[in-house]
């Protein structure tokens, strides 16, 4: 049954990580009919592992997706693979399409696309990214642990990453690049924890036997390191909401860009929610499967008010649409018969 293409749902996941697995999985034990549509590029497929995710620690991001998709079509739910390019409402429902031309309808819309790393423009950077090029001290601090620690000043929270990644390693040297001199305050900070500043343009990456092992500045000179941190602008992958109203903004952290919602993932256009990095740039993957469970089970709340007042209505009057049906019957003879 689940492999079968159906035109209606319940509700459409855009999204196929672990916000919109999550989603989906909640939602399909709901009773709900459910479809994820998983354009098939994670944000995390270049780590090796997913860490800090309880009885799941240090799991391959592919095999945590492939669980996800199995549990999801278990209770009935479907997975789609391929991409959404637009999302367009008809009266009281969605109509998603995808990039081959297929569509769906669907009665509420869960959006779990993720963000996008815009990454510094250093030669060599981009092809160690999720590997020796890392950004998050809570994601891979242990496995750079007692390391030599770049961390290249690449946005606002330079200075906040040198001093989170020391708790991991006694080396740790802050590349200033472009960014402007440090306060009087991070100076003190930077030089009470043994942190090393580095000024100068980073000029790109020294390898040997793809390891990082340096990273050379533009005047030449190579600063050994095997790790380097930086801070990535998340980009929202939500450009099909537009036509909906529904535009990134600047996440109020400086990180980059996000969809507004309220705290249950409900945005300001009826219908539609929001979970994961797409609205919490920052949120790690147990996190982000977590604000999925939690949409999904608002979006099934809604969905249960609707229908109680369609009850409700139904009860009170029970020839209302036998009535309506017997007017459209008469109205179709009439037509059928030239009058």
């Amino acid at each position: 049954m689940t492999d079968q293409w159906r035109n209606s749902y319940d509700v459409a996941v855009v999204g196929g990580g672990a916000a919109g697995l999550s989603g989906a999985l909640m939602l399909a034990r709901a009773r709900r009919s459910v479809v994820v549509f998983d354009a098939g590029a994670p944000r995390n497929a270049p780590a090796a592992g997913v860490h800090g995710l309880l009885a799941l620690d240090g799991v391959a991001p592919a095999e945590l997706l492939e669980r996800g998709r199995v549990e999801v079509r278990g209770y009935g739910g479907r997975v789609v693979n391929g991409e959404v390019t637009t999302v367009a409402r008809d009266a009281d429902r969605f109509i998603v399409t995808m990039a081959d031309g297929r569509s769906v309808r669907a009665r509420r819309l869960l959006v779990t696309t993720g963000v996008v790393d815009e990454l510094p423009n250093v030669p060599g950077l981009r092809e160690r990214w999720g590997r020796d090029v890392l950004h998050c001290p809570y994601c891979h601090g242990w496995e750079v642990r007692d390391q030599a620690i770049g961390v290249l000043a690449s946005g606002p929270f330079a200075v906040h990453q040198a001093l989170l990644f020391r708790q991991w390693s006694a080396e740790v040297t802050l590349f200033t690049g472009v960014m402007p001199t440090l306060t009087g305050a991070e100076a003190e900070q930077v030089a009470a924890r043994g942190i090393r500043v580095v000024d100068g343009a980073v000029a790109s990456l020294e390898t040997v036997d793809d390891r990082l092992v340096g990273i050379r500045l533009v005047n030449g000179t190579v600063v050994a390191r095997s790790v380097l941190v930086v801070q990535s602008r998340m980009v929202a992958r939500a450009s099909f909401l537009a036509p909906l109203g529904l535009r990134p903004m600047e996440h109020p952290s400086g990180t980059g860009e996000h969809i507004p919602a309220d705290p249950t993932g409900r945005t300001e256009v009826p219908g539609i929610w929001v979970a994961g990095n797409v609205t919490e740039p920052a949120t790690q993957v147990g996190g982000a499967a977590a604000a999925g469970a939690a949409a999904a089970a608002q979006i099934n709340a809604d969905l249960v008010a609707e229908e109680t007042r369609e009850a409700v209505a139904a009860h009170r009057y029970p020839f209302a649409r036998d009535m309506e049906a017997q007017v459209c019957e008469r109205v179709m003879g009439d037509r059928r018969h030239g009058l």
